[in-house]
């Protein structure tokens, strides 16, 4: 008789959305319910973890500046190595997989070694802080394109980001607060106005959420002076003077 083929488990790259257990899509939640081992970054709330089987084994692999709990490689072989032995994994994303999440890397390393991978979107930074913020990334008046960037990434100095940011443009920034200043220096070099408007948001859709507004030059004295810590976005652009309409509106009805 022949040996029969060992099963492969699959591995499930799940968005967590921003941290609120409502924002997650029904896929995740169905899986998260099921899964017997969860591997799930820092920023996934307490909550959402919550919702995992009572059986399940949950390990961290938390990264954060300069300290990684385990290294991007050691992840994907954990990934693969638990695949192979037959076990369906969740690994359980803020945001969204594949915007900032170095999910695709885990997928190749996955795929390369013949692991099934099925990858569940989820709502991502930018798209909860403009939602919960109440600044549309895109706007018929204010912009029609929409760029994400990571403020933290290798040789930022030599990025080009012009025409990144401007009149008709929206620019997000991810993991931006320490490098801020060369951040705005570099946008300002490169030739975006001094006094564009710029929104930090902090902890988006949770409800410790800060909104925080100034000019571009500004924007280091606004996260410092605000003590300013991750997760947080900067939004660059106009978009952002919507908050002001937006929050206007919710006080005239407040009143009525």
């Amino acid at each position: 008789m022949s040996n029969p083929t060992p099963h492969i488990g699959t591995v499930h790259l799940v968005g967590a959305g921003p941290g609120d257990p409502d924002l997650l899509t029904l896929r995740a939640a169905r899986l998260l319910t099921q899964a017997r081992l969860v591997v799930h970054d820092g920023l996934v709330e307490p909550a959402i973890l919550a919702m995992a089987h009572p059986q399940a084994r949950l390990v961290s692999v938390a990264k954060r500046r300069a300290h990684h709990t385990m290294p991007q490689e050691d992840i994907c072989a954990l990934l693969v190595r638990e695949a192979l032995a037959g076990n369906d994994v969740v690994r359980l994303k803020g945001g969204d997989p594949l915007v900032f999440g170095r999910g695709g890397e885990e997928a190749e390393a996955c795929r390369a070694a013949g692991v099934p991978v099925e990858i569940v979107p989820g709502i991502s930074a930018a798209n909860a802080a403009g939602a919960a913020a109440q600044i549309p990334l895109t706007h018929r008046d204010h912009a029609s394109v929409v760029s994400f960037v990571a403020g933290q990434c290798k040789g930022l100095s030599e990025q080009d980001w012009s025409g990144l940011a401007g009149v008709g443009r929206t620019l997000v920034i991810y993991m931006g607060v320490k490098t801020a200043p060369q951040i705005a220096e570099k946008l300002m070099a490169d030739g975006l106005a001094p006094d564009m408007a710029v929104a930090v948001i902090e902890n988006a859709a949770r409800p410790e959420m800060r909104v925080l507004r100034g000019p571009l030059a500004a924007l280091p004295a606004l996260i410092d002076d605000n003590k300013v810590k991750s997760p947080a976005l900067i939004v660059i652009g106009e978009v952002t003077r919507e908050r002001d309409v937006a929050l206007a509106a919710i006080a005239v009805e407040a009143r009525i």
